[in-house]
């Protein structure tokens, strides 16, 4: 009987991905972004291993949300002292900076363990149409190739 190749993160061969989120709706972005961060696309895919590949994804201040979202969505946080619970609106946090935002989306999909912490280091965030990364020669993902996935 032959064995079945178990991927290791030594022998996965990772691809570069750029999505651009210019108006696409949040969660069904963060969702697809989350897919190529864990690797479900590839066919070395193995739950509780790091199979997938690096995102960058461009113009986060271009996304949108459907509903009264912006006004009525609120994200807490609490310093841990006693009256330190802190409140944003999702109008908010998307003025101060939209990347913490798909971040937070993104991470939310996630699994919520040592693999999850390594899988979001892999996710590069920009507010507008530029980033470092065109030496990785990374594959251009449109909102139908997204969807799609």
């Amino acid at each position: 009987m032959g064995n079945t190749p178990y991927f290791t993160k030594e022998r996965v061969e990772r691809k570069w991905y750029v999505v651009d989120c210019t108006d696409q709706v949040l969660g069904r972005c963060a969702a697809s972004i989350a897919k190529l961060l864990i690797g479900k696309t590839e066919a070395t895919y193995q739950p509780g291993q790091d199979t997938g590949g690096f995102v960058v994804a461009i113009n986060t201040d271009k996304i949108r949300v459907t509903g009264t979202k912006l006004r009525n969505k609120i994200y807490y946080h609490h310093s841990g002292y006693p009256g330190g619970i802190k409140a944003a609106t999702l109008q908010d946090r998307m003025d101060k900076d939209s990347c913490e935002v798909m971040r937070d989306a993104v991470k939310g999909m996630l699994p919520h363990n040592k693999v999850g912490a390594r899988l979001i280091t892999k996710l590069k965030l920009y507010s507008n149409d530029k980033h470092p990364h065109s030496a990785q020669v990374p594959t251009d993902i449109s909102a139908e190739q997204l969807a799609a996935r």
